[in-house]
């Protein structure tokens, strides 16, 4: 039913772009330099800088959190952890998807969050690290020398959600809890970083606003829009790829819930939705749609029609991943994200790309 009716939806929003555009032969235009400036900028300014200082404060609120539950251990303060965990984990989702620039140097991405850890590196480590504590690792300093995995958001997510972390209710300052608070006050650092970085003046903003000969990262407009478009399909993939089919690769193949990010805490849906959140906003945000001309601006229009449609199925997953995979119409609305995820792909990389010149041979998706 569920497929259905968004087939239906959907055929029905796009009958109407589709028969003005037997008017209208739809021919690639490439768009001014100033143009593409203009969006580039508003992405920097709207949502990328606007996304870092949202997670910094949300990451600043986990880390106080933290500090009042190793100080007054109850189960309210635990709660309270584990509703800011919540909360920062949705505030990096969204801008998440900005894999580039300062998140992916000095391992930055990876030591906010070590995803997909496949071979269960992270769990073994910070299992490890709790059966016989490592003082070092209860600060950032400490943890800077460390593996990765024991950085981030998944050592935090065991820490507080996974087995015996019913005790930090009860156990004033011990060392499962200085843990992680050392990492949650890690995690706020790393953010301030990134918006640090972000909103230097002469720094990364600048190599993305002023593309030119000189530029170290973009020699021109066209390779800062490349870059940018980039993002969402990138971003795009990830949600496919990483969120949903690291557990779930249809229906007539076995699934792995346990496999899912934050199945632990419950916020595998928080972390898709955050993704998803994202990837519109910055589409909006940017004003990708003044690039187009004519009825191509339906390409824009289909892209958050269908990234509304998956926003309002992932609303509707509030069970735990065990359950999502055993029932019938749960795994229905698994296939569903897994087909619009790989819609939203497309009109993105090949409608999106070939209506502003980015085509003979180009793909965003292999960054060629």
């Amino acid at each position: 039913m569920l497929k259905t009716f968004a087939a239906a939806a959907f055929a029905a929003f796009l009958s109407i772009p589709a028969a003005l555009a037997q008017e209208e032969t739809l021919q690639p235009t490439v768009p001014q330099a100033s143009a593409i400036r203009s969006v580039v900028a508003k992405a920097v300014d709207d949502f990328i800088r606007p996304g870092y200082r949202s997670f910094h404060g949300a990451a600043g609120e986990l880390a106080g959190s933290m500090e009042t539950l190793c100080a007054d251990p109850s189960p309210e303060t635990l709660a309270k952890a584990r509703e800011s965990f919540s909360a920062t984990a949705a505030s990096w989702a969204r801008i998440e998807i900005v894999r580039t620039g300062p998140a992916i140097e000095k391992n930055r991405f990876e030591r906010i969050l070590f995803y997909p850890d496949r071979k269960s590196t992270g769990l073994k480590q910070v299992q490890a690290l709790l059966a016989k504590p490592d003082e070092s690792a209860t600060s950032p300093k400490g943890l800077s020398g460390k593996s990765v995995a024991m950085q981030g958001f998944g050592a935090l997510e065991f820490v507080l959600s996974g087995t015996g972390s019913d005790a930090l209710a009860s156990e004033p300052d011990s060392f499962r809890c200085r843990y992680g608070r050392g990492v949650a006050t890690n995690i706020e650092q790393i953010a301030a970083e990134l918006v640090a970085l972000w909103d230097a003046p002469d720094g990364v903003q600048k190599a993305w606003k002023e593309p030119g000969p000189n530029n170290p990262v973009f020699r021109d407009e066209r390779e800062a829009m490349t870059a940018l478009l980039g993002i969402l399909v990138h971003g795009a993939e990830m949600v496919r790829d990483q969120r949903i089919e690291t557990f779930y690769k249809g229906k007539d193949k076995p699934a792995f819930p346990k496999q899912a990010i934050f199945w632990r805490s419950g916020n595998t849906w928080t972390m898709i939705e955050g993704n998803l959140r994202g990837l519109q906003d910055l589409v909006k945000a940017s004003g990708m749609v003044d690039l187009l001309v004519g009825y191509q601006d339906t390409i824009i229009g289909s892209v958050d029609f269908i990234l509304t449609s998956m926003l309002r199925v992932t609303g509707q997953m509030n069970e735990s991943m065990e359950a999502v995979v055993s029932d019938e119409r749960q795994r229905q609305k698994l296939d569903f994200l897994l087909i619009n995820g790989r819609d939203v792909i497309g009109r993105l990389n090949d409608d999106y790309g070939g209506a502003i010149g980015l085509t003979s041979g180009f793909s965003f998706s292999d960054g060629d």
